[in-house]
């Protein structure tokens, strides 16, 4: 029978206490958010959403085409110049999602003969650029530099290393400066997403490479989100020009897919200027994280200390930590839930979002709930 090996995967999945559901939210769920990636609280901003609603009623619903041909608006450059400046590098790249922008940059930076070098605790997206790249790919040690270090001294040729700057699952920042000083070693490149540190970390929000010293560098490219903290949907990449230059004739995931739609750019494009207005929101996003930490780990709970605004809570397995989420949300709270394949070690976790919109007695809120539902 045509795919009935999908009823035998499904019913391991069952066994295993993994199988995913989608459940759709209401406009005005009442449920306490700590589970979306909307980290300065920007998505139902009013600014924002005017942004979006002026971009289609100007543009269109959607972007009508690929970039190359019909897909790219003056408001499609307007966020390009904009947001390359506000993280200080030269040029940058819209493209229709942050998966998407990971995917142009590590195949089109990593052709054949090369040497692609990946933390074993990159994003999915990072992982399928690899294996989509005709490079070769080496997986190395979590966060090591000196790891970094070893497999480029085994190449001889043009090679990259590629990070996320802040790994999804526990929020901890990778040693930007170290890799970069690896890669220097050896004339590599550094590709890093800064998916989760855009909007946080970094002076006003700037990024991780901002931070680190690496904004600018010519041999650096950082790719980031706009579904985060700029509460909107896409992604982009920054870099030196004739990288960008480069991606625009031989990143397939720019030339063969649909222009981001104008909604989401103009949404994006408003959030990058309240950021620049209001610095403060990055800040805020990090003392949440830290104040959630805190108390946490002071009602004795295994929660990793955040490096930006992820909040990961360990859970004793997967069936416990699909339960301990569904209690929250019954008691009111939505709260991320982790585990494998999802987990690179195999450890199931709740994942809390500090939001910069949240309220102290929100704050307070979150961990009573996740306390009394602890399993």
């Amino acid at each position: 029978m045509a795919f009935g090996w999908i009823d035998d995967q499904a019913e391991l999945r069952r066994r295993a206490g993994l199988v995913r559901t989608l459940r759709p939210r209401p406009a005005d769920s009442p449920l306490l958010d700590l589970a979306s990636n909307d980290y300065l609280g920007l998505a139902h901003h009013p600014e924002v959403t005017e942004g979006a609603a002026e971009a289609a009623r100007t543009w269109g619903g959607g972007a009508t085409g690929s970039r190359l041909v019909t897909g790219t608006t003056e408001l499609h450059g307007e966020l390009e110049r904009e947001l390359a400046d506000f993280c200080g590098f030269e040029a940058a790249l819209v493209f229709s999602s942050g998966y998407a922008a990971n995917l142009a940059a590590v195949t089109a930076l990593g052709p054949h003969g090369s040497l692609i070098v990946s933390d074993a605790g990159n994003h999915a997206s990072l992982i399928d650029g690899c294996r989509l790249a005709r490079g070769t790919t080496q997986v190395v040690a979590h966060a090591e530099p000196d790891a970094v270090r070893k497999a480029l001294h085994t190449h001889d040729g043009p090679a990259v290393a590629v990070s996320d700057t802040v790994f999804s699952v526990d929020g901890d920042a990778a040693p930007l400066a170290g890799l970069a000083e690896a890669c220097r070693e050896y004339g590599a490149g550094l590709v890093v997403d800064d998916a989760h540190g855009l909007g946080v970390l970094g002076d006003g929000g700037r990024g991780a490479p901002y931070a680190a010293g690496l904004a600018g560098a010519d041999d650096v490219v950082v790719t980031v989100t706009l579904s985060k903290s700029l509460g909107s949907q896409g992604g982009a990449v920054l870099g030196p020009a004739r990288v960008i230059d480069h991606l625009v004739n031989a990143a397939r995931t720019f030339i063969f897919d649909t222009g981001l739609a104008p909604a989401a750019t103009g949404a994006a494009l408003a959030a990058l200027r309240l950021l620049r207005r209001e610095p403060e929101r990055a800040a805020r996003a990090r003392a949440v994280a830290g104040e959630l930490h805190a108390r946490l780990t002071a009602e004795g709970h295994q929660a990793v200390r955040p490096d930006a605004a992820v909040v990961s809570v360990r859970a004793p397995s997967p069936e416990e930590a699909v339960r301990w989420a569904a209690d929250c949300r019954g008691a009111g709270l939505a709260v991320g839930c982790f585990r494998p394949p999802s987990v690179p070690d195999g450890i199931s976790r709740l994942r809390l979002t500090a939001r910069a919109d949240l309220t102290d007695g929100q704050i307070e809120r979150a961990v009573r709930v996740i306390g009394e539902t602890r399993p």
